[in-house]
C-alpha cells in the first residue's frame, strides 16, 4: 500500500545556511513504513469528502456519550477515596499530582476483571496505560529484546501491533488466517520456519473475538489447543480483545480466564467499552521475571520501568473518569455496556441485511462477492472481484460518497488486495442503509470495470 502525501515546499535557499534540512533516510526507518500512513490517508479522504458515509473508523458510537456524566464519575471516584480512609490532601494529590507509574486504579481493574472475566490476578500484576496501544508497545519491547527475536502475528491484523513493532524495530512474522479463520497447526509450523532461520519467536499477538479487522472469533476448542501449543513450543500469547464487552450474548472466555501456565499477557482497554477519549487502557502481567542473582518479580513491574520513560504515568484525571464507572456498575463493565452492545450487534445486523438486499445470492455469485457475518464487534469483510486499493478507495470517496479500508493495510507481509473491511459502529441505521446502498454501486462499478477488455 501506498499512501499519498502532501507535497512539501523545498528550503528557501536564502535561509539554506541557518534552517537544518533533514533527509528521510537518516531518520528511523519506520517513518516510511506504509503501515504509518494508513490512518493518515483514511482521515484525509474522510475531510477530502466530508458529505461521504465513511465505513472506515473503529469508533465507539457517539449517541452513548454524556457530558454530566462525566463529573459524575470523577464524583464517585472521590467518594471510594474517601471511604478507603483518603484524606484530602491524598485525593488532592490523587486527581493533580502524577501518581505511581503503574496506575492509581488497579484494585478497581482487577475487581472488574474478576468479575467481568473470570481472570482472577493481583492487582500488583495490573499496569495501567495509555490507551492498550501503549500496552502492546510495552509489552514488545520488553520481550523482543535480541536482533533474531521475532514477533508472530495473527494475519490479517490490527496494524496497531504491526506499527509499534515498526517503531521499535521489531521483526514481524505473519501466521495467515485460513478460510475458517485461525489453525494452531498454522502457528507451530510458521514458528518452526523461523527457528529453522535462525530467529527466535517469543510471542504470538492475536485478537480472539471479533477480531479487527476480519471480525473472526476464535472458537473454543481452538483457544485450548493455542494454549497449548504456546506451552509446547515456550512463547507467550499477546491477547488482545476489545470488542468483547460491546457484543451481543455470551462470549467465550478469554484466553487469559483459561491459562494456567502463565502464557497469556492480557492487554486491555476501556475505550471501545467505556470512555473513549480517556484512552486507559491495561496491561495484565503475572508471568514471574528472574534475574541472574535469582531475585525474581513480575513482568508487569519491568513494563512499568519502560512505561516510567514513556509516558511516566497515565493521567489520574483518566483514571478517575474510569474508576468511577466501574464502581457505579459495582465493578460490572458488561452491566454498563448492556445497551451499547444491543445497539452494535444491531448496526451489525442491519449492515448484513442492507448487503443481502442489495447483493442477493445470485447477484453477488455472478460478481464473485462475499462477506462474512460476525456475531460481535465493529467489522466484517468483503471480498471483491478487483483491487481494493487507495486508488479505488478515492474512487468510491468522490464518485459514490462512501469510504471504507482496504483490507491490504492489514496484512504486513502483502494480501488481502481485493478485500475490503466495513467498519459498523459509528453509524446511524439510516447512515448504514444509504452507505450500503453506495457501496453496492461502487461494487457493481468496479467489478463492470475489471471485466472489461484489458482489464484484471
Amino acid at each position: 500500500m501506498t499512501a499519498r502525501s502532501h507535497d512539501r515546499p523545498g528550503p528557501d535557499p536564502d535561509r539554506a545556511e541557518t534552517e537544518a534540512v533533514l533527509r528521510k533516510q537518516h531518520l528511523h526507518a519506520s517513518v516510511a513504513d506504509p503501515v504509518l500512513d494508513t490512518m493518515t490517508f483514511l482521515n484525509e479522504i474522510t475531510t477530502r469528502y466530508p458529505d461521504a458515509i465513511s465505513f472506515a473508523p473503529g469508533r465507539p458510537y457517539d449517541g452513548f456519550f454524556d457530558i454530566e456524566e462525566i463529573f459524575k464519575h470523577i464524583r464517585r471516584y472521590l467518594e471510594y477515596l474517601e471511604d478507603g480512609g483518603a484524606s484530602p490532601a491524598d485525593i488532592r494529590d490523587a486527581l493533580f499530582q502524577y501518581g505511581p507509574t503503574a496506575g492509581r486504579i488497579r484494585d478497581v481493574i482487577a475487581d472488574s476483571l474478576r468479575l467481568d472475566e473470570g481472570i482472577d490476578v493481583s492487582p500488583e500484576s495490573i499496569v495501567v496505560t495509555v490507551g492498550c496501544q501503549e500496552a502492546m508497545l510495552l509489552a514488545v519491547r520488553a520481550l523482543i529484546a535480541r536482533p533474531e527475536d521475532v514477533l508472530m502475528v495473527s494475519s490479517p491484523c490490527y496494524v496497531g501491533i504491526t506499527g509499534a513493532a515498526s517503531v521499535l524495530g521489531v521483526e514481524v512474522a505473519a501466521v495467515e488466517e485460513g478460510a475458517d479463520g485461525f489453525r494452531c497447526a498454522d502457528l507451530r509450523a510458521a514458528v518452526l520456519a523461523e527457528r529453522a532461520k535462525g530467529r527466535n519467536p517469543r510471542a504470538f499477538y492475536v485478537v480472539p473475538d471479533h477480531s479487527n479487522p476480519s471480525g473472526t472469533t476464535m472458537p473454543l476448542d481452538t483457544r485450548r489447543e493455542l494454549l497449548d501449543v504456546a506451552a509446547d513450543l515456550d512463547i507467550l500469547i499477546l491477547e488482545d480483545s476489545p470488542y468483547r464487552l460491546v457484543s451481543p450474548g455470551r462470549q467465550l472466555p478469554t484466553l487469559k480466564s483459561l491459562d494456567r501456565r502463565r502464557r497469556v499477557v492480557h492487554l486491555g482497554s476501556f475505550s471501545k467499552t467505556l470512555f473513549p477519549g480517556a484512552r486507559v487502557g491495561f496491561a495484565v502481567a503475572d508471568q514471574v521475571v528472574v534475574d541472574d542473582a535469582g531475585h525474581s518479580s513480575l513482568l508487569a513491574d519491568e513494563l512499568t520501568k519502560i512505561k516510567s520513560m514513556v509516558t511516566v504515568n497515565t493521567s489520574p484525571l483518566s483514571q478517575a473518569v474510569v474508576a468511577g464507572m466501574l464502581l457505579s456498575a459495582n465493578g460490572r463493565a458488561t452491566d454498563l455496556n448492556a445497551k451499547t452492545s444491543v445497539y452494535y450487534g444491531e448496526a451489525m445486523r442491519a449492515t448484513l441485511q442492507r448487503l443481502e438486499a442489495s447483493l442477493p445470492s445470485a447477484r453477488r455469485a455472478e460478481l464473485g462477492v462475499s462477506w462474512n457475518e460476525p456475531e460481535g464487534g465493529f467489522f466484517l469483510t468483503v471480498n471483491v472481484p478487483f483491487r481494493a486499493d487507495t486508488e479505488a478507495l478515492a474512487r468510491s470517496a468522490g464518485d459514490f460518497g462512501v469510504i471504507w479500508t482496504p483490507m491490504s493495510y492489514f496484512h504486513p507481509h502483502g494480501g488481502g488486495t481485493r478485500g475490503i473491511r466495513l467498519s459498523t459502529s459509528y453509524l446511524t441505521p439510516d447512515d448504514i442503509a444509504e452507505g450500503i446502498t453506495r457501496f453496492a454501486r461502487f461494487i457493481e462499478a468496479e467489478a463492470g470495470a475489471a471485466d472489461a477488455p484489458g482489464k484484471n
